[in-house]
């Protein structure tokens, strides 16, 4: 059998723009999300006559996406998945891929070109170098400290965005806009809260004028990215007639709101759809308290359960009956922007969790777990405490993290637990010997995760030793929520 052609030019059919024109943005971690995101939207403007807003995608870990997209001219697929079929679309806004770790230089001279007006992040929680307890840089990382010692060669998002704004600063020219595009509480004033830090530290002068003339709007993203496998690039080599190593798959719903706070040139997204507006605070906090929030609690409950996928997990009653639950908790600590419908909203996303076409994996949502606890689910507890409410559900998931860092689900099955603090959780779960209030008091004694608030809580202590204690008992963790 023939194998198929490679994506490119040649082979697809394509919107009729001219990819030679300026790029005007470069984009730090070009991951899958990014790709069935933010630039299909910038594809959508391009392909509408908007120009200047090509894409310089830049890898900050390794040259996968680099040796998939390359070859391919910057091209991929976009697969569109719900109950309904496929929709596929090439798009054709990444003009290429840098690969920072092997030329950082070159990525930094990239970012300081006069035609870059904005710079956009899909680097993941971990990726911005902060205390995830504080939210503050962490000036103790190796990474940051390299970027301290080193700031021509960076490594670090952060260390990147100063090296490029540092040499725009020498050479006369406006800084661009930074907008982050990852699930962090106020994504923006974080990001400048880290890059103005890290700037102090080799340059004050830098720092200050950092502060005071670049913009980093905030933003709040949602579209569910299910991990490609190699059984969707030969799917699509059979259905398309052409072979995409660089293909994303999608849910149909996508979702972007940016705060209307630019330094330099402003894409006028507005036209493909995106919800520009004064305020994103509202938008991110529903997001990551009620999607992300029951994702992490799914993960890892379904996970431990044996469940293998989102569809599976949400189709069980006893979580679907936690799910509910959760969210009743987390609805009144919500500021409810106009036209927020929280029943509308719980019912899409129900409906968006069992799309049995994405396939989207358990263990791809649980990584990084200690990165994402305290915006999705340890803040609203602290809100819900503060407000003398229990919360149950928030402390069941909370628990099922902490058993989850036992590698071993309910199952006796073993598994790898992905996370930048993967030693020192598992130790902090074996060192508990199996007792649930020793093992609860191992983990609120980190601070880079649970806040004083949380960790100076008797009721919370007490509430998640309970919920730990059955987990480490049930047989069958799904149990340990009544079916609705």
């Amino acid at each position: 059998m023939t194998r198929p052609p490679r994506l490119g030019p040649d082979v697809a059919a394509i919107p009729d723009y001219d990819r030679n024109q300026p790029t005007g943005i470069v984009h730090l971690g070009v991951g899958a999300f990014h790709r069935a995101h933010q630039a299909v939207y910038f594809d959508r403007l391009l392909s509408q006559g908007e120009t200047g807003w090509m894409i310089r995608g830049a890898s900050l870990r390794s040259a996968g996406v680099a040796d998939q997209l390359n070859p391919q001219s910057g091209l991929y697929t976009c697969v569109e998945q719900d109950r309904g079929g496929e929709v596929s679309r090439v798009i054709r806004s990444v003009r290429d891929v840098l690969v920072g770790p092997a030329d950082p230089r070159r990525l930094v001279a990239a970012m300081a070109h006069p035609d870059i007006a904005l710079v956009t992040l899909t680097i993941t929680e971990k990726g911005y170098e902060l205390d995830p307890g504080t939210g503050a840089l962490n000036l103790d990382s190796a990474a940051i400290r390299h970027d301290v010692e080193h700031p021509d060669s960076p490594q670090t998002g952060p260390g990147y965005l100063v090296a490029a704004l540092a040499r725009r600063r020498a050479e006369g020219l406006a800084p661009f806009t930074i907008l982050s595009c990852d699930n962090l509480p106020e994504n923006g004033r974080r990001t400048r809260a880290a890059v103005v830090e890290l700037a102090r530290q080799t340059d004050p002068g830098l720092a200050d004028w950092i502060a005071e003339t670049t913009a980093f709007p905030c933003s709040m993203v949602d579209r569910i990215v299910p991990a490609t496998t190699e059984a969707d690039i030969e799917a699509l080599a059979v259905r398309e007639g052409y072979r995409d190593a660089g293909m994303v798959k999608a849910e149909a719903f996508s979702q972007w709101v940016v705060e209307d706070r630019f330094c330099n040139r402003r894409p006028p997204l507005e036209r493909v759809g995106v919800e520009m507006t004064l305020d994103v605070a509202p938008w991110e906090k529903i997001k990551l308290r009620l999607l992300n929030g029951a994702h992490s609690a799914l993960a890892y409950l379904g996970g431990l359960a044996g469940y293998t996928h989102v569809h599976e997990a949400i189709a069980d009653p006893h979580l679907r009956a936690f799910v509910e639950a959760l969210w009743d908790e987390v609805e009144p600590t919500l500021d409810r922007p106009d036209g927020f419908e929280a029943a509308v909203y719980r019912q899409a996303l129900l409906d968006r969790f069992a799309n049995p076409a994405l396939a989207h994996r358990l263990h791809q949502i649980a990584m990084d777990g200690s990165q994402k606890l305290p915006q999705r689910l340890l803040a609203t507890l602290a809100d819900r405490r503060a407000g003398g409410r229990n919360s149950p559900a928030l402390k069941l998931a909370i628990a099922a993290w902490m058993r989850w860092q036992g590698g071993e689900d309910a199952r006796g099955n073993r598994f790898t637990v992905d996370d930048p603090m993967a030693d020192r959780t598992r130790t902090a779960f074996i060192a508990g010997g199996g007792d649930p209030d020793r093992i609860v008091a191992n983990f609120l004694a980190m601070g880079t995760v649970f806040a004083p608030r949380i960790t100076v809580d008797q009721e919370v202590r007490a509430g998640l030793s309970a919920a730990l204690g059955g987990l480490l008992r049930s047989g069958d963790t799904t149990l340990m929520w009544p079916a609705g």
